[in-house]
């Protein structure tokens, strides 16, 4: 399993769904939410609501998600991890353009990065509900 350890702030960034279950909303139907996340240390760059019925992030929210990932940290990392089989074409098209490696990862090794994230999202939501 990859750790936080093996890698340096900025080196690597982590792009994963963060809910389990779909967000819903009375007026705008459910969502995902989509996070990028430093690998070293966790911190959330950025998330992106993406409609239930999407299989991922459009153009324009990929975009918009490495942009906040670059407003946080003023450059881009050199590596992407995205889980196995998910997010297949535009957000490793659009890191490929910026010049990051999209690396596929089983999401199991990720899990000592995006447990804690999931969890603590899940515990908000089930608070407002």
């Amino acid at each position: 399993m990859l750790h936080p350890l093996q890698f340096q702030v900025n080196e690597a960034w982590i792009a994963f769904q963060l809910n389990d279950a779909p967000i819903r909303t009375e007026q705008d139907g459910s969502f995902n939410c989509i996070c990028l996340m430093d690998a070293a240390s966790c911190f959330i760059l950025g998330t992106a609501l993406v409609p239930v019925d999407e299989t991922e992030p459009s153009n324009l929210d990929v975009r918009r998600l490495l942009k906040t990932g670059w407003e946080q940290k003023q450059e881009f990392p050199i590596t992407l991890l995205v889980p196995a089989g998910q997010f297949p074409t535009s957000l490793p098209a659009e890191a490929k353009r910026r010049g990051i490696s999209v690396v596929p990862v089983q999401e199991s090794q990720l899990q000592s990065f995006i447990s804690e994230a999931r969890q603590g999202f899940k515990e908000q939501m089930e608070e407002k509900s």
